[in-house]
């Protein structure tokens, strides 16, 4: 007799569910220019970040900052500024994404806020290069409690490319996250950044552009 389907939210899994059922490992160590080779900004990109956290800093300072708020008044025109508007990458937003989990019968579901990929046809049901996944929060959450519900999002692209950056971020943090295919599967922990701190928030813009550049990264099947 076959077993009934365990049907998981994954809103509700705790970083440690999510490693179990994922046969995921965290690895320590490292900064982004292990990845990448960032880019100043231009003067005008520079202008462009500092209205962005000024616009942010208005709506933080007068209470709590909804999730579609944050996404608005500073994930879309950060995004926007980064190169992600731009083709062949495309945005979209998913109702539900399941995900089978490979041991014993579970499936775990869970609503994907952005995802940014690598499209440069105009047939959206064809292979795509996951460039960014996000998971966005209000600003009274930590960004962390975003991070079970990002890698199992994340988690998702690894059958069919070799690795993934997922984000997750309340609008004044920012936790960038980098998984690899393996056996096991991995990911990485990056330093936090910030849209309200200027130094971070320059480096913030930097790390952006760089992943928005995977675009020219070519689709590795499994």
């Amino acid at each position: 007799m076959k077993a009934m389907t365990q049907n998981l939210e994954a809103s509700q899994l705790s970083l440690n569910d999510v490693r179990r059922l994922l046969k995921l490992e965290r690895q320590t160590g490292g900064g982004f220019t292990d990845f990448f080779s960032l880019e100043p900004l231009t003067d005008f990109e520079q202008q462009q970040l500092w209205e962005i956290s000024n616009d942010f800093w208005r709506y933080l300072e007068a209470g709590k900052v909804s999730e579609e708020l944050v996404k608005f008044l500073a994930l879309s025109p950060l995004m926007r500024l980064t190169g992600f508007f731009k083709v062949p990458v495309v945005l979209t937003m998913e109702d539900s994404i399941p995900i089978e989990v490979e041991d014993g019968d579970t499936l775990i579901k869970g609503r994907l806020d952005v995802l940014a990929v690598n499209q440069p046809d105009a047939d959206l049901a064809a292979a795509q290069f996951w460039i960014l996944v996000v998971e966005a929060k209000n600003s009274a959450i930590d960004p962390w409690a975003g991070l079970p519900q990002l890698l199992t999002y994340a988690y998702k692209s690894l059958q069919q490319q070799s690795s993934v950056w997922g984000l997750t971020t309340n609008g004044r943090n920012y936790q960038f996250v980098y998984l690899t295919r393996g056996n096991p599967c991995t990911y990485q922990i990056l330093p936090d950044l910030s849209l309200t701190d200027p130094e971070r928030s320059l480096f913030l813009a930097q790390v952006l552009k760089a992943i928005c550049k995977l675009q020219n990264v070519q689709l590795q099947l499994a």
